[in-house]
């Protein structure tokens, strides 16, 4: 069986990779059957880079949640394009200001407020991700419902939260 990147969905199933040293034949919980030694399971929060996310609303300011989702981010090992109203750094990327365009964009998260977001609609729109998440404070049930026509999902969360849990 190949695990590769495979997300494992049932909590129960949230083991992580390690090999036994010695040849010691891990066991999944509450099975007697012995793993192949071969196979290492991953954490649950394990996200694949290919989940690059734009995060619209990026600070050089650490307090900031977006500065902070910027840093779960680089941790959990996400690729990550910080776009702000000015440029700067955040956790050693730049932040790129105005519309550039981007390829292979899956996740947009904002941290703008919803009177600021009508601007970036065609914008998100254009870049197809397969995702745009309404952090707290962000929620805009027209552009969500907008999004939906176009087969993006709107999801209301919190990017940090959803990193912290393995649901990201």
């Amino acid at each position: 069986m190949d695990y590769g990147n495979e997300r494992l969905n049932d909590p129960s199933e949230d083991l992580k990779r390690i090999a036994r040293p010695g040849g010691a034949r891990p066991k999944l919980y509450g099975d007697s059957s012995p793993i192949e030694p071969q196979l290492i399971y991953f954490h649950l929060n394990f996200i694949p880079m290919e989940k690059k996310t734009l995060i619209i609303g990026a600070s050089e300011d650490p307090t900031r949640y977006a500065s902070l989702a910027a840093g779960r981010l680089r941790r959990h090992q996400v690729a990550f394009v910080p776009l702000g109203l000015r440029s700067g750094t955040v956790e050693g990327e730049t932040i790129v200001t105005g519309k550039p365009e981007l390829n292979d964009i899956h996740t947009v998260t904002l941290y703008i407020n919803p009177k600021r977001q009508p601007e970036y609609y065609d914008y998100i729109i254009s870049l197809h991700p397969k995702r745009v998440i309404f952090n707290p404070g962000t929620e805009n049930d027209e552009f969500a419902q907008r999004l939906s026509t176009k087969g993006i999902e709107a999801v209301e969360g919190c990017t940090l939260v959803m990193l912290g849990t393995g649901t990201y």
